[in-house]
Parts: structure tokens; C-alpha cells; sequence
């Protein structure tokens, strides 16, 4: 048989992957997705790991309002590890003006969710660093005006350099 380019690493043994094997996707469904949030206070902007762990993608960007409802829906369809909520803070290193509202919603999170743990994460120039994604990707300057794709990208940029910091 032949080994597919990936394989299935649970920090203990490393299991060869035979395409659709039975256990390698039971392996998958194991793990659970990891879910960050750029939470804000008009929308926020969400992303999700492959089943793996390996690559941060940009989910959506959901009215604050729904997100609760949103999440609901999402986790009966996924299973989620983790939720990264991105730690608002300022370049000096003081909680923003958005910190209280972000734990606000964790708080009421860990509530109706207990069982998903939650992790703060650093979101400092993660909207610079978002915009000059945008500029790199070929965005023209309308597309780079959508402050719901910001929020994604922005989610995204938290999701990854968070499994970055896990590697280390």
C-alpha cells in the first residue's frame, strides 16, 4: 500500500496515512477543530483549523448579535478542541477599550459552553498585519475597505500564530 503525503500525529505515535483508511479518518474525528474569534463590537470575525490542527482558515464574519446562535449551529456540525478568543490590547501593552466586552462574551461562552476550554490570545497588529495581507494578496483598495473581511483575515492571523506558539 501506498503512504499518502500526510500522516496523523497524536504527540505520542504517528499513524501512516492510506488515503480514506477507516483509521485514519477515525483519527480525524477524534481531533477536534480549533475555533478563534476576533470578537468586536459591530461584528466578529471567525476562523477554524482543519481537523489536524495544521492550517488556520478564515470561516466567516458574523454579526455580533448572532453569535451565539451562530457557534450553535456550527459546533453540531463540527467538533471543536479549543476556542482562541483574540486578547484585545494596546501597543503598550493595556487592555483596549474592547477587553471588557471580549470577556464579557467569554465569560457567557465558558457558561453555555463548559465543556470547550477557552484561550485568550494576543491580537495586537493583527488588523495591520490583515490589511497588508490584503494589499499582498492583490486586493484592490474597495475589497480592503471590508472591515468584515478584516475581521476574518484577522481571525485567521490569531488562529495561526497561536498553533505557531504551540510548536515552539
Amino acid at each position: 500500500m501506498k503512504y499518502s503525503r500526510l500522516c496523523f500525529l497524536d504527540r505520542i505515535h504517528i499513524f501512516p496515512c492510506y488515503g480514506n483508511s477507516p483509521l485514519f479518518l477515525y483519527l480525524c474525528r477524534l481531533m477536534g477543530r480549533l475555533l478563534s474569534i476576533d470578537y468586536g463590537q459591530k461584528r466578529v470575525g471567525i476562523a477554524v483549523s482543519d481537523s489536524l490542527q495544521i492550517i488556520a482558515n478564515g470561516l466567516t464574519t458574523v454579526p455580533t448579535v448572532d453569535l451565539f446562535k451562530f457557534l450553535k449551529e456550527y459546533f453540531a456540525k463540527e467538533p471543536v478542541e479549543k476556542v482562541i478568543v483574540g486578547k484585545p490590547m494596546q501597543t503598550n501593552g493595556q487592555p483596549s477599550e474592547n477587553l471588557q466586552r471580549a470577556t464579557v462574551f467569554v465569560q457567557k461562552f465558558q457558561a453555555t459552553y463548559p465543556d470547550i476550554p477557552v484561550e485568550w490570545y494576543d491580537e495586537r497588529f493583527t488588523s495591520v498585519l490583515a490589511h497588508q495581507a490584503m494589499i499582498d494578496g492583490g486586493l484592490g483598495k474597495k475589497a480592503r475597505q471590508n472591515k468584515a473581511l478584516v475581521d476574518e483575515i484577522s481571525a485567521s492571523i490569531i488562529l495561526r500564530d497561536y498553533m505557531e506558539s504551540r510548536r515552539r
